[in-house]
């Protein structure tokens, strides 16, 4: 493993995300968690069970949060099944890792070492936290390190996942570092938030979202522009847009939204939005 000598916080921008998640302990975040330990920081995949909104309303919402994680951990484990063929001898890289669910579940199905990044401080503690907690932070660790130089050697990853954090960062500048980091024919995917170009632009409710989250949502296509620039081959790309407005409709209802919903809903209903998964092989 090496190290870079360059900050791992380089630009404003990048200080004012950094901030923002040092400081951010929303509960649609931390209580989803606190169900079984996986803290997350993308959203949910498939139908919801419709009798989480009936029974005794001093439960409804603690059967509410536990139905949401369901499908955020269902999310995960829709990511991990495209990252091929992993053993136990490799390493694997999760780029803007939040607080960590997605590399431990990684770890557990494949025995694997992991490696995540954020260039939050906070992320990064709270992470290791909880692999030291699950007795696995000798083959899930957790780093202050930016993912767009990660200071780690080349072709030394069999697999490099980002779980709805492209949006943060340059695409060509990212999938050049993921192509470094990767063996030949190792396997990058991405789950992602994408605008549709066919619709000119931004709409209004995906300017909502970026400005909730101070991002910069891509256009769908810049994602296979920078990927044919970077040795990245598609093998797989799948709409998850309708499988994900469940999740939407049931957190409209929770106690943790935070108003960012009806955005998202009706980006995706309006065909504006896209929410993709994209697998590709380093050649």
């Amino acid at each position: 493993m090496t190290t870079t000598d360059q900050p791992v916080l380089r630009t404003p921008y990048q200080r004012s995300i950094a901030s923002y998640w040092n400081n951010e302990k929303d509960p649609v975040n931390l209580r989803l968690g606190d169900v079984d330990g996986l803290y997350h920081h993308h959203y949910g995949l498939g139908d919801y069970d419709p009798s989480v909104l009936e029974g005794p309303e001093s439960t409804r919402d603690e059967r509410i949060i536990a139905e949401m994680h369901r499908l955020e951990t269902a999310q995960a484990e829709v990511l991990l099944d495209h990252l091929g063929q992993v053993g136990p001898e490799d390493a694997l890289l999760d780029a803007g890792c939040g607080r960590g669910g997605t590399s431990i579940m990684a770890n557990l199905r494949f025995g694997c070492e992991v490696d995540g990044v954020s260039i939050s401080q906070q992320q990064v503690d709270f992470a290791n936290e909880q692999a030291r907690k699950r007795g696995v932070d000798d083959r899930v660790r957790y780093h202050f390190r930016n993912m767009l130089d990660t200071g780690f050697e080349s072709a030394s990853r069999r697999a490099i996942w980002n779980n709805e954090s492209t949006m943060y960062v340059d695409l060509h500048e990212l999938f050049a570092e993921h192509a470094r980091q990767l063996v030949q024919g190792g396997r990058y995917v991405t789950i992602t938030g994408c605008y549709n170009d066919l619709t000119g632009g931004r709409s209004r409710a995906v300017s909502q979202i970026d400005q909730h989250y101070i991002c910069n949502i891509h256009p769908r296509s810049e994602y296979f522009k920078a990927m044919q620039a970077n040795n990245l081959v598609p093998i797989a790309v799948t709409d998850l847009t309708a499988a994900t407005i469940p999740y939407w409709e049931l957190r409209a209802k929770s106690s943790v939204a935070t108003g960012i919903e009806d955005p998202f809903l009706t980006a995706y209903r309006e065909g504006s939005f896209h929410y993709l998964l994209i697998a590709a092989d380093r050649v």
